[in-house]
C-alpha cells in the first residue's frame, strides 16, 4: 500500500504472510515499526485509514489528504493505517506515501471497512493473499454511491462471495 514505484524511498506498507511490513522512513514513536513486521494476530478490531498527514478531526481525510491528489496541487500527501495491537497492548501507525491519483471518499470507506471486517473475522492473514484480495477488491471497484446498503453491506457481500478461509 503506497507509492512504491513513484517514490521507492518513501514509506509504503507491504501485506505479507506474517503481517504488515513498514518500508521506508517512519516518524516519531512509530520509527520502531520500520522493518519490523506487525503480525496479523496482534491486530485488534480492524484498522483506521487516514489520508493526509496528522489526525483529522473527523473522518478519514485531513485537508492535505483531500488536496494532495488533486491535479495541480503541490505535494502528494501520505497517510497511515492506525491500529491497536495486543500482547502487549499498544497503538501503532504504519505510514504510506500516496499514489499520484486522488482517492475518493468511497474508496477509502471500502478499504477501511474491508480491513475492519477481515480483522474482526479473525482472517487478517487473508489480506496477504493477493488473489483473494484482488477478487474482493474487484467486486467493490466502481461501486461508489451505487453500493446498496453502503460500504458495510457491499464489503460483507464481497467477502461472503469469496467464502470462508481455509482451515
Amino acid at each position: 500500500m503506497g507509492d512504491v514505484r513513484g517514490h521507492p524511498d518513501g514509506p509504503w506498507v507491504e501485506f505479507r504472510t506474517e503481517g504488515l511490513y513498514q518500508h521506508g522512513p517512519s516518524a516519531g514513536a512509530d520509527a520502531r515499526a520500520e522493518g519490523e513486521p506487525t503480525p496479523w494476530t496482534r491486530i485488534m478490531l480492524g484498522m483506521d485509514v487516514v489520508v493526509g498527514r496528522g489526525h483529522p478531526a473527523k473522518g478519514n481525510f485531513t485537508v492535505s489528504g483531500w488536496l494532495g491528489g488533486l491535479p495541480g496541487f503541490r505535494g502528494r500527501g501520505g497517510g497511515h493505517l492506525g491500529m491497536t495491537l495486543r500482547h502487549p497492548y499498544e497503538d501503532r501507525r504504519v505510514r504510506f506515501e500516496r499514489h499520484p491519483r486522488w482517492y475518493g471518499v468511497y474508496e477509502i470507506a471500502f478499504l477501511e471497512e474491508l480491513l475492519r471486517q477481515t480483522v474482526a473475522a479473525g482472517e487478517a492473514h487473508r489480506l496477504a493473499d493477493a488473489d483473494w484480495l484482488g477478487r474482493v477488491v474487484g467486486r467493490l471497484t466502481g461501486l461508489g454511491l451505487a453500493a446498496s446498503g453502503g460500504p458495510r453491506e457491499a464489503v460483507t457481500r464481497a467477502r461472503q462471495a469469496e467464502g470462508p478461509a481455509a482451515p
